[in-house]
């Protein structure tokens, strides 16, 4: 261990004497937000001390290089004539050239030189948001302890947003269930994002989302413009970012969620066109197969991938190939058993093989036709699988109480969920003058599925026959067509306008949402404190596989008794408040009321309500829905928040809500998803070490504290006999767990060799182990048989490593 420790002083020793006086280089793109056209002739600038100052200008192109850029935290600084000026900050590393793509608002003022000033910290990508959103960038993800990496876990620290099972990423937004979620890359919709991705959910625990592709990107969360459309909760707007045009370089990481390479750089020395290519394979299966043992035989097997590469074309056009897709697997065996597991009362009769697949790719053309007009056009292709297999054992424990098998195993269930969708996108931003911006397009997803699920009549016995739970297989697709029109209105200096109608029509069940209007205000009080409204109308369609469910009816034929469902409805309304002061310091704060009609229930009268779906990894087999239910949610945020700035930050959000909802029995209860209240603190700190301050040391620091998780009375006899819990509908939802409490930590080193970046870090999720109650579970106990259940808890004491390299494959070295 001496020695080990020795060997450590003496490489971090070695690093820190050679990381003198090292530079890198900074280049990027400069364009206006709303037509996308190049800024020729903006101005870019980094001041590095007193005395030096690095600036360049930016080409016909909108490019602009900064070279011999010293490492470390940087504020670049960007104006050009008629454009409001903006800082954006920059961690210039030794092993990867920074590439930062900057967008200006025009502003009509026309000057030889501007004021230079803080940057709008959080603002949006898309300007024609007006309240509940937020842009988030791959630095914060890498920042925030607990996020893991994850976009969806990193946005779950901020007001309004949480998740519902610590060892997932599904997100609920304001007492709203994760099916309302919606990820969207470059334009079109994809499939869920993530490994072991139960049909029809929008979370997982493993994200096939690498954070290494991603661009700055978007969330919204409710009364978002009428470009988006098909939710009633929150929408990712992710994009990917582009190769290094200019050098070739590596990543490579390991670490316990995977193992991972990434390759970028340019086609050619004469072409600015480039690459980017990304691949990860879970390390615990690496581990496994090398016959090293880490406490159960169920080793999940993941891997996944994403590409992107860019074809410039004439006249700043910029076509695009890219796609992102992973594979998963889990194999649960108790058939490899010799003596009971410690939890043999639980689901202790069947092996269990799970399987899923996720592949999205796509064309994506964005073309400035004009310094005033800007078209972009995306057609791609998605795949989604999700496929399981249940195979009974019989047995039972012998004399020496080690178990006695009867049979081999043999199927008792099986599914499989295939569905393959066409997208095509179509936008167009049109700048009437300085005081109109219009934009408008369409979606369409064209989607063909195959559902099948057939289970026996008795599962223990393998004479019995099967049934199909499902059994679709027919060629016409499901096509779901939107179309949007958006306009801002800058009214004056102070007050702008976002107006806009979203419609969309669903051709499987014959759904039609003609008209939703979105409006927005926002009118800044001055140049610190900005007041917003806005309001809009939302529809959302369901799981694909609810329509596919099917019964028999007295004659003995297939009815498919709810491909009728008509899509649920949303009115979300939200006023907001912030100011900004010195030292990168908002202060927000948020009240909404959501009204939720059309919400499918059961056509006889009970408590269930698809409001309360769309979380865990179990499906739902729901009988006859009609569209009568109604919920609604309400509640107020604050939001303390000082951005990343002289290697310091913390963000501090409490939300207090409530979420109710009224099924077909026309009694009101709480959701699921009513926890009333969610407090985060966040804070990070980065300290300079090392010869000449070029490297970095870490620590960030999060605490969690939110209402306990709502839950019902066991129906003990149904609970036995389907073997699974079944609540009563009297009294459903008015009990509730503990509350939750999670203190997470999160420390990295980061060393800026002459060529290479090398960076350790350790995530400890749950530091203090605390015993949150996730919810209950199918339990047997013979001693008991009035008690078939027993609590289940969320995520124990996690520790994250992580070892990241960066480094250029060719190129001119680093001065």
């Amino acid at each position: 261990m001496k020695k080990l420790v020795v060997l450590l002083v003496v490489i971090l020793y070695h690093f820190n004497a050679i990381t003198q006086d090292i530079t890198q280089t900074v280049r990027g793109t400069v364009a206006d937000i709303e037509s996308n056209f190049p800024l020729s002739g903006a101005r870019v600038k980094i001041t590095i001390s007193s005395e030096k100052t690095i600036g360049a200008i930016c080409d016909e192109n909108g490019n602009f290089v900064l070279n011999n850029v010293p490492i470390g935290k940087h504020i670049l600084q960007v104006s050009s004539t008629g454009y409001e000026p903006k800082d954006v900050t920059i961690i210039v590393t030794s092993g990867k050239e920074t590439i930062a793509t900057i967008l200006l608002l025009e502003t009509g003022v026309i000057g030889t030189e501007v004021v230079i000033e803080v940057q709008k910290q959080g603002e949006t990508n898309n300007d024609m948001s007006t309240t509940s959103a937020q842009s988030f960038s791959v630095e914060e993800t890498n920042r925030y302890a607990g996020s893991r990496g994850d976009p969806a876990r990193m946005m779950s620290n901020y007001a309004g947003a949480q998740g519902t099972d610590d060892s997932r990423n599904d997100i609920v937004i304001r007492g709203n269930s994760p099916l309302g979620i919606i990820y969207r890359i470059e334009g079109v919709s994809i499939p869920n994002p993530n490994h072991f991705a139960i049909s029809g959910s929008t979370g997982g625990p493993v994200s096939i989302l690498n954070n290494k592709i991603l661009d700055n990107s978007d969330f919204f969360m409710s009364a978002f413009p009428a470009e988006y459309g098909n939710s009633t909760s929150g929408v990712f707007d992710l994009r990917l970012r582009r190769g290094n045009n200019s050098t070739h370089e590596f990543s490579g990481q390991f670490g316990f969620l995977g193992t991972e390479v990434l390759f970028e750089g340019p086609f050619s020395a004469n072409y600015k066109g480039s690459y980017l290519i990304m691949g990860r394979y879970s390390t615990l299966t690496l581990i496994d197969k090398i016959g090293i043992k880490y406490g159960t035989d169920a080793v999940p097997v993941y891997g996944d991938g994403a590409f992107k590469f860019d074809f410039p074309l004439k006249g700043g056009s910029n076509l695009s190939f890219w796609g992102i897709g992973g594979a998963s697997s889990i194999d649960i065996l108790i058939s490899d058993q010799e003596v009971p597991a410690q939890d043999a009362y639980g689901e202790q009769d069947r092996d269990q093989y799970f399987r899923t697949r996720m592949f999205s790719s796509g064309l994506t053309l964005k073309n400035s036709i004009s310094e005033d007009c800007f078209l972009k056009t995306t057609v791609a292709y998605s795949y989604q699988n999700q496929n399981s297999q249940h195979e009974y054992i019989l047995r039972h424990l012998g004399a020496d109480s080690t178990w006695v098998y009867d049979a081999d195993p043999f199927t008792m269930m099986g599914y499989s969920y295939d569905i393959s969708t066409i997208s095509a996108y179509m936008s167009v931003n049109q700048k009437l003058g300085l005081k109109h911006v219009i934009k408008y397009g369409f979606n369409v997803d064209a989607s063909f599925f195959a559902m099948n699920d057939s289970i026996r009549y008795n599962i223990a016995d393998s004479s019995s026959a099967f049934y199909y739970r499902w059994e679709y297989n027919e060629k016409t697709p499901g096509v779901l067509a939107q179309a949007f029109v958006q306009w801002k209105y800058k009214m004056t200096e102070k007050l702008t306008l976002n107006a806009g109608l979203h419609s969309q029509y669903f051709s499987f069940s014959n759904s039609l949402s003609p008209v939703e209007p979105r409006l927005g205000l926002k009118y800044d009080l001055n140049d610190k404190q900005t007041i917003a409204i806005a309001s809009g109308l939302h529809s959302q369609t369901h799981p694909l596989y609810l329509y596919t469910y099917h019964q028999y009816d007295t004659a003995g034929n297939k009815v498919l008794h709810n491909q009728n469902m008509d899509m649920l409805k949303s009115i979300h309304s939200v006023i907001s408040y912030s100011i900004r002061m010195k030292g990168s310091l908002q202060v927000k704060t948020e009240a909404y009321y959501q009204y939720l009609y059309n919400v499918p229930v059961e056509i006889h009268p009970s408590a269930f309500s698809l409001l309360n779906q769309g979380s865990g990894f179990a499906r739902f087999f729901p009988d006859t829905l009609e569209n009568t239910g109604t919920g609604y949610n309400y509640g107020i945020e604050f939001t303390v928040q000082k951005f990343f700035n002289k290697s310091f930050f913390f963000l501090t959000t409490l939300s207090l809500y409530e979420s109710r909802y009224v099924g077909s029995d026309g009694i009101e209860r709480n959701t699921d998803f009513n926890g009333n209240y969610i407090a985060n603190a966040l804070v990070g700190k980065e300290f300079a070490v090392g010869k000449n301050d070029r490297n970095t040391l870490a620590f960030g620091l999060k605490v969690t504290y939110a209402g306990g998780k709502r839950y019902g009375y066991v129906d003990t006899v149904a609970t036995n006999l389907q073997k699974e819990i079944v609540f009563l509908d009297a009294g459903y939802n008015e009990r509730r767990f503990d509350n939750y409490f999670r203190l997470d930590l999160k420390v990295n080193y980061t060393l800026n060799a002459k060529k290479t970046t090398h960076e350790f870090g350790l995530d400890f999720v749950n530091l203090l182990n605390t015993q949150n109650i996730l919810g209950l579970t199918y339990t047997p106990n013979p001693d008991n048989p009035s008690e078939p259940y027993a609590a289940r808890n969320q995520l124990g004491f996690l520790p994250l490593f992580y070892y990241k390299l960066d480094f250029k494959v060719a190129g001119k070295p680093n001065t």
